[in-house]
């Protein structure tokens, strides 16, 4: 076990260029540091540092798992984090030493998740608190990395949220379901002493606390949509609206201005400013999201707000206009696309629509939208001029790249849903497969299209299929453990490959003549085309099954990635991996290397989109 250990810390990592996306649903996960200089917000197990100016990006990598929460101190000197973990396993809390991009130190207490964190005004102590399977609160010591105290965090309920005082590093509050405390830190007897608030008949699930300057009231957004104001000195309520006119989605972020006036955001999409006196809206704006966060921006008075869509807004504070800074999918993504000609630009799907992106510069150049149906494939015609997707209502779609218009329609393609989709080299073919099973030809003509045949011999979800380059035959991969050649011109079966296993991914090598394959069983596998006999069988995995598989143009390398969440690069000839990208949040479901070998994209469950230096360049 030592020496695999050392042989994967041996291996090379590959260098990520750039990340698409932002974990949304983060509460308070967008942050803009003091020096105003840089962005920070979650994505998968990284903290993304992005500076305003340029856009250029800086990852904070530590963590195994999703970030679940983030802070920032008071003078940007420190960032933390915590993550989320299975059961039973302790989930870190991590404090980043900013100017150094480096960890600080590592604290490890909380079990499965760490809720939320917050820094003393001074910077001397960090208050974490666990997720409902762990349910205490901890305070920590900056300086000496050592748990100060530990206590439950609630004796009913279970506790959401904590927030630091702004005059004492001493005294912070808590709060969540049928709970609301204030706390005070003894230091001489390394104690926690909790207080409960009054709030009399009034029962709430607090969200979100955001203290006064002066640490007189305390503020509670709830999930009712209303805010209680509690004095902090008599921990009592002291009031609690807008009577009637309640927030709806609730109230996921609530800041208190100087003026003492409040910026509301809730979880239906709604941004307002609210009166102090009895919390009226002033002004609103809706967004297409349920709001988790808001920063302050001085510049000219903006705001900059994070939504559960994955989006960043600039709002500006006089008008209330929104411009769309940003956006990532929110949902699993399911597929990639580069075409064949060109590396600028790549496609991705997901839920309800496609999405253009160009290389290198994460930002959204068009998006391609069927409301209530899933993409779950697509591909770009080989000479550039339509991108073909297949969709959960059995329909095959192709728009065109320039402007998205639909190009073509394809009805009742698949009965039980699209799952894959190939093109051939010439454009005058598609090769379509289905949740049912069948592998379907189809004739494209320039005023529609004709199904040739329809191949049927797999018995559950075709997952996969690549056409060779004379676009004679194409391979096909399933869920039911087969691979099969199929001869594209008679339209019939040459042969077949059977494994325990269900087949997630299939490529050509560069001649042909073999075929690689990957699935559950967590293997690579090659095979010979002409007998369907096995060649040679590498482990590619220690957990969990292997998603997506590419291979270069060249046929000297390809690359995998599946549920342990982490992209390898491997030669093709010696079966070695020759290097490795760090650990993501959530599994990886696609991967593409564009035509030059500059750029590997890889997609996670989570929305985000990798972009890492592809390490080998072309062979000549």
């Amino acid at each position: 076990m030592d020496a695999k250990d050392d042989e994967a810390r041996s291996i090379p990592e590959l260098k990520l260029e750039a990340v698409i996306g932002f974990n949304g649903r983060v509460p308070f996960g967008l942050k803009l540091h003091p020096d105003k200089k840089y962005l920070i917000y979650p994505l998968g197990s990284l903290v993304i540092l992005k500076r305003t100016d340029d856009g250029k990006q800086e990852f904070l990598h530590g963590h195994s798992n999703n970030v679940s929460c983030i802070s920032l101190s008071k003078s940007g000197v420190y960032i933390a984090s915590g993550q989320v973990n299975v059961m039973a396993v302790k989930a870190p809390v991590i404090i980043w030493n900013y100017a150094a991009r480096a960890i600080h130190g590592q604290l490890l207490l909380h079990k499965a998740k760490v809720e939320a964190v917050s820094f003393s005004p001074n910077e001397k102590y960090l208050v974490s608190l666990g997720g409902q399977d762990d349910g205490s609160i901890v305070v920590w010591n900056i300086d000496t990395k050592q748990a100060i105290c530990k206590s439950s965090a609630s004796t009913y309920g279970y506790c959401l949220t904590v927030e630091f005082f702004h005059t004492s590093d001493n005294i912070f509050a808590s709060a969540g379901s049928g709970t609301l405390r204030i706390w005070e830190l003894d230091l001489t007897n390394r104690r926690i002493w909790p207080t409960d608030c009054r709030t009399g008949k009034l029962k709430r699930t607090v969200k979100c606390l955001e203290i006064s300057e002066c640490d007189q009231y305390m503020f509670c957004g709830t999930t009712s949509g209303d805010i209680m104001k509690i004095n902090t000195r008599l921990k009592l309520l002291n009031n609690c609206g807008p009577a009637r006119a309640k927030f709806s989605g609730g109230i996921n972020v609530l800041k208190v201005l100087n003026s003492g006036d409040m910026l509301i955001g809730t979880g239906s999409g709604t941004l307002a400013l609210c009166s102090k006196n009895n919390f009226q809206t002033v002004r609103e704006i809706e967004l297409e999201n349920g709001v988790t966060s808001v920063a302050f921006s001085d510049e000219g008075g903006q705001l900059l707000v994070g939504t559960e869509g994955a989006q960043m807004y600039r709002v500006s504070f006089e008008d209330f206009k929104a411009d769309l800074l940003c956006t990532g999918h929110r949902s699993t993504i399911h597929d990639i696309a580069i075409p064949m000609s060109m590396s600028q630009v790549f496609a991705t799907c997901s839920e309800e629509d496609i999405r253009l992106w160009r290389i290198n510069k994460p930002k959204e150049l068009m998006r391609l939208s069927v409301p209530n149906v899933t993409c779950n494939t697509l591909c770009f015609m080989s000479d550039g001029h339509g991108i073909i997707s297949g969709w959960s209502d059995g329909k095959i779609r192709m728009f065109d790249p320039k402007n998205g218009k639909p190009l073509l329609i394809i009805n009742n393609s698949h009965n039980m849903g699209v799952t894959t989709i190939a093109n051939t080299r010439d454009s005058k073919k598609i090769v379509s497969g289905g949740r049912e099973g069948q592998v379907r030809v189809w004739e494209l003509q320039p005023q529609g299209h004709r199904l040739l045949d329809t191949l049927a011999e797999h018995k559950e979800t075709v997952t996969c299929i690549k056409i060779k380059s004379d676009d004679t035959e194409c391979v096909s991969a399933s869920t039911d453990g087969t691979c099969i050649i199929w001869d594209l011109v008679r339209c019939v079966s040459l042969q077949r490959v059977i494994a325990n296993t269900l087949f997630r991914a299939v490529c050509y090598n560069l001649d042909e003549h073999q075929i690689i394959t990957s699935g559950t069983d967590r293997k690579i596998t090659y095979w010979y085309v002409l007998d369907g006999s096995s060649i040679r069988e590498l482990e590619a995995s220690q957990s969990g099954a292997i998603n997506t598989m590419h291979i270069t143009n060249d046929g000297n390398h390809f690359v995998t990635g599946g549920e342990d969440k982490q992209l390898k690069v491997w030669d093709y000839t010696l079966g070695d991996v020759t290097h490795v990208g760090m650990p993501l949040g959530a599994s990886i479901t696609s991967t593409k290397i564009c035509s030059n070998n500059s750029i590997l994209v890889c997609a996670t469950a989570d929305g985000g989109v990798w972009q890492w230096r592809f390490p080998h360049p072309p062979s000549s």
